[in-house]
């Protein structure tokens, strides 16, 4: 008998095939429809910018494992799921190159405006006027907010430019690139500074009215990480009243229903979440979520537990 399954989101048919193989799957909707068959439901699987709340893990008394597909887990009620002995899975590592491929081109794409500028072309204003200069990457300090897997993948790959890398984060690595253990002091001393902190209680609005001050009326925002980590209010506010130069964004609060407020502001370029939506990418992220459940339900181990 195939194992109960409840699935939260949307996958591609290639994946949703996999998984309607191997289980009984069901959604939110049958359990509230059907309240009976919670006591069947032995695994979740779910997106990383999805909530799973607490209250639905308290329903399902048989759950053994929760498999995401995705690098984060701030949606996923953590320590409920370790006094209940719960399984919490992640798919890191495979998305690194693609979400630190995505930051080095917002970065690029938000200092040479590239966006303005394949606008300019297309309305006709280059045959009257040059395109107005813009700005450079080589050679610019660049402070990193969290350096775990992604953030080590940019720094690698920004260090061609022959930028100038720090770091803040909960602990110095003893690495070739400067620590900086005081996340305002980083932000004074950035041109640009890039957001790849994990989400959670811990790191919430940490990217706060006096960082932006900090960064001042030339740095720039890049955030990859999630909504959560920046004061959203302070960003806006720093934005139209251009305290910071610009910023670029993957993530946002109330995703895909984010403050309209953006629309308006021509420094800030917006992006619908796309760090690792890439074929090969997902791919990879939706074959190790399913390897994952498969190896717990096929030893009682998983690949990749959030620790």
């Amino acid at each position: 008998m195939k194992p109960g399954l409840l699935q939260i989101g949307g996958f591609p048919p290639e994946v949703q095939s996999q998984i309607d193989a191997a289980f009984s799957r069901v959604h939110l909707a049958d359990v509230e429809r059907d309240p009976s068959c919670a006591g069947e439901i032995r695994a979740i699987v779910t997106r990383s910018n999805l909530e799973v709340p607490a209250a639905l893990v308290e329903r399902l008394p048989k759950l053994e494992i929760i498999a995401t597909n995705g690098v984060g887990y701030d949606l996923i009620p953590l320590a409920l799921a370790a006094r209940r002995g719960i399984v919490v899975t992640n798919t890191p590592d495979v998305l690194n190159a693609a979400v630190a491929e995505l930051c080095i081109g917002s970065l690029l794409a938000l200092l040479r405006q590239l966006p303005q500028a394949d606008r300019y072309v297309r309305e006709g204003r280059w045959r009257n006027a040059n395109f107005p200069l813009t700005t450079s990457l080589a050679g610019k300090q660049v402070g990193i907010v969290g350096l775990g897997r992604i953030g080590k993948d940019i720094a690698r790959r920004l260090e061609p430019f022959g930028v100038t890398l720090a770091y803040h984060g909960r602990s110095d690595q003893q690495l070739a690139w400067r620590f900086e253990p005081d996340l305002v002091v980083l932000a004074r001393d950035a041109e640009i500074l890039i957001v790849a902190a994990p989400g959670g209680r811990e790191t919430a609005r940490m990217i706060s009215a006096p960082v932006l001050d900090a960064l001042g009326p030339d740095g720039y925002l890049v955030n990859v990480a999630r909504g959560s980590l920046v004061d959203q209010e302070a960003l806006l506010a720093a934005l139209r009243d251009r305290r910071i130069a610009g910023a670029a964004l993957d993530v946002f609060d109330n995703e895909p229903d984010i403050d309209a407020r953006f629309f308006g502001l021509e420094n800030v370029l917006l992006m619908p979440h796309i760090g690792s939506a890439t074929q090969e990418t997902r791919a990879a992220m939706a074959q190790l979520m399913l390897d994952n459940l498969r190896s717990w339900f096929a030893s009682g181990r998983v690949l990749t537990p959030v620790k």
